[in-house]
């Protein structure tokens, strides 16, 4: 026979509602027992009839589940506590973060210009002080980098300088002996003006002694001397 659906609500007659009240214990005793058996809980399962009797169940001891119960509790009310409150400090933050990028977006767009029309003179004086020290900084910065990039360039400089010093070194090191083969001697170009010049007044000589020579007749004791000393010369 199929039982039906049961209603979850009082039974009105006394007898069906102790005779439910009995079965439903035993079963609920039942499944806490097989509870703290087959999964090794800790079961503690108290029970008051409607008359007030007590019907009890635990697998260790009823008041120390109590108390162990009572510790979890206040352990996790204090925690619930303390997340309530780092909630409550989070939304804090978060309102008073909101208020500063607020601000911050309000100030981003006066320094740019847009919204002055409802700025007072101290504010739009303010923004202007901003302004001013925003500019100090920018070009003290814009200075720093530009003294950065002289020094750089001035150590470049004295790299290529003693670059070139070098190639310059080198390339007289190797076009010194070059010149000096090319370059005629000082010293045998003044001996050879020398014998050039002796070569000169000894023709001049012979010249003019030709000419006296020429006087003299081809069987004359002085024409025959000279004509030997002259064969001496030349054989030298």
């Amino acid at each position: 026979m199929v039982r039906g659906k049961t209603q979850m609500k009082r039974i009105e007659n006394a007898t069906s509602r102790q005779v439910t009240f009995s079965k439903r214990r035993s079963g609920l005793l039942k499944k806490a027992f097989e509870l703290s058996v087959l999964c090794d809980a800790e079961v503690a399962l108290i029970i008051f009839s409607p008359k007030g009797k007590l019907y009890e169940f635990s697998s260790s001891s009823v008041s120390k589940t109590i108390q162990r119960y009572q510790k979890n509790v206040k352990t996790r009310a204090i925690e619930q506590k303390i997340t309530e409150e780092n909630i409550q400090n989070l939304k804090d933050e978060t309102a008073e973060l909101s208020m500063k990028i607020e601000l911050l977006e309000d100030s981003k767009r006066k320094l740019l210009g847009d919204g002055l029309d409802t700025c007072s003179v101290d504010e739009l004086r303010q923004v202007e002080e901003q302004l001013e020290r925003s500019l100090i900084s920018i070009r003290a910065r814009k200075h720093l980098l530009f003294k950065d990039q002289i020094d750089q360039l001035k150590e470049q400089e004295k790299i290529l300088e003693k670059q070139n010093k070098e190639l310059r070194e080198k390339c007289v090191s190797e076009m010194v002996p070059l010149s000096l083969s090319v370059i005629p001697d000082l010293g045998a170009l003044a001996q050879v003006k020398e014998v050039e010049t002796a070569l000169y007044l000894k023709m001049a000589k012979t010249r003019s002694n030709n000419k006296s020579r020429s006087k003299i007749k081809i069987g004359h004791p002085l024409f025959m001397e000279k004509k030997n000393l002259r064969g001496s010369r030349v054989h030298r």
